[in-house]
């Protein structure tokens, strides 16, 4: 067989990635746009009476966060036309930019809620973890697709991701911000996993994470009282258990069919955080068990989706990127209604497309945007 010239090889390769070679994956993209906007809907539903109190206007949160939604469109439209293989450039400034706002975050961050977790750039707060989900995938996904079958080596395959994961998660658990934490060690664990780490490394890792959470759950006090009010909210119905317990009332209100959308009787000061981290909980009192799961299919949908587009790439590094992102909002998903659920202690989350928090959602639409560039490679 004939070798080609190494300039025209080159050239089929760049060729092979050009930009806007193929379309969107069409289903994906309408799927992200339907969560979008059911979650705008219910946004303002769950945020009205608050909005209202506060500013006299009841679209005060929607607005601001439907603002963010439309820049969030173009963002993926622009994203989706870039060639996804120049993202390898920019991993490690990505990963040292989130290092460097991490910090800035124990320096000079705001704190709300008992923990530091945000900057303040004018009148906007954001979260740096949000970025730093983004870089370790990024990061992750160029390191793998470098190192190949080195990743079944102990210096390649385990000491650079074990340092990068140090590093972030050390910087968010002074915050303190557990939920991201576990968000990046999970979603860095799926990414080593499918690149070709032995599964023995894990076996040793959860040993030694499960017996170090059994010390701290079994010696700190402080740690003891959370379990035992995440078991039994009310035991401190008034104090800690107060914001499990009335999700539970809003989710039980509901019933079957829900009390209509916009009805919600818990969004009236009962329940902290309405309209952010316990959304999940308006949605259930106000669309009823049908229209929870209603919701719970799209992002299933969505996910598997995504998914599949990660198995029909055209490289590795693509397949790492999406994997990362689907896996990270799949968790995000599960571990927020698991806490509105009081499935788990209850943890700072918020719920993909629907919480409130404008660079959230610019972040999730650039990610989303990463994956329909992906996907206009795609062998199918």
């Amino acid at each position: 067989m004939e070798k080609l010239d190494p300039k025209v090889e080159k050239k089929q390769r760049q060729r092979l990635f050009a930009i806007g070679t193929g379309r969107i994956d069409l289903p994906f993209f309408l799927l992200a746009m339907l969560l979008l906007v059911v979650g705008l809907v219910t946004l303002y539903s769950a945020s009205y009476a608050t909005a209202f109190d506060e500013t006299g206007n009841s679209a005060y949160y929607v607005t601001r966060q439907a603002v963010f939604a439309v820049m969030g469109v173009v963002i993926i439209f622009l994203i989706s036309r870039f060639n996804y293989q120049k993202l390898k450039l920019a991993a490690f400034p990505l990963l040292v930019a989130a290092v460097v706002l991490l910090v800035l975050v124990l320096v000079i961050g705001t704190t709300k809620n008992n923990a530091t977790r945000w900057l303040r750039l004018g009148p906007i707060l954001f979260q740096p973890s949000e970025i730093a989900k983004l870089a370790v995938i990024v990061c992750f996904a160029t390191l793998i697709s470098r190192f190949k079958e080195k990743m079944q080596t102990f210096r390649y395959g385990i000491i650079p991701f074990v340092l990068i994961l140090a590093v972030i998660a050390g910087l968010l658990v002074l915050e303190p911000h557990i939920s991201a934490t576990v968000i990046i060690f999970a979603v860095g664990a799926v990414l080593m996993l499918i690149g070709g780490v032995k599964l023995g490394w894990f076996v040793g890792a959860f040993a030694v994470l499960g017996t170090a959470g059994y010390f701290v759950a079994s010696k700190m006090e402080h740690v003891q009282q959370r379990l035992a009010v995440w078991k039994d909210p009310w035991i401190d119905e008034l104090g800690s258990g107060f914001q499990s317990i009335q999700s539970l009332y809003a989710i039980g209100s509901g019933g079957l069919l829900g009390l209509g959308l916009g009805n919600s009787r818990q969004k009236f000061y009962y329940l902290p955080e309405e309209f952010n981290d316990y959304i999940f909980a308006i949605i259930c009192e106000e669309l009823g068990f049908i229209g929870a799961m209603m919701i719970l299919l799209l992002f299933a949908l969505f996910i598997i989706r995504g998914f599949w587009l990660a198995m029909h790439t055209r490289d590795r590094f693509g397949s790492l990127l999406i994997s990362g992102i689907m896996t990270m909002f799949a968790l995000q998903v599960f571990l927020n209604i698991a806490v509105v659920t009081t499935l788990i202690p209850a943890t700072g989350i918020s719920l993909p497309f629907f919480s409130y928090g404008g660079t959230a959602l610019i972040i999730q639409m650039a990610e989303v945007g990463v994956v329909l560039a992906v996907s206009r490679q795609n062998v199918v």
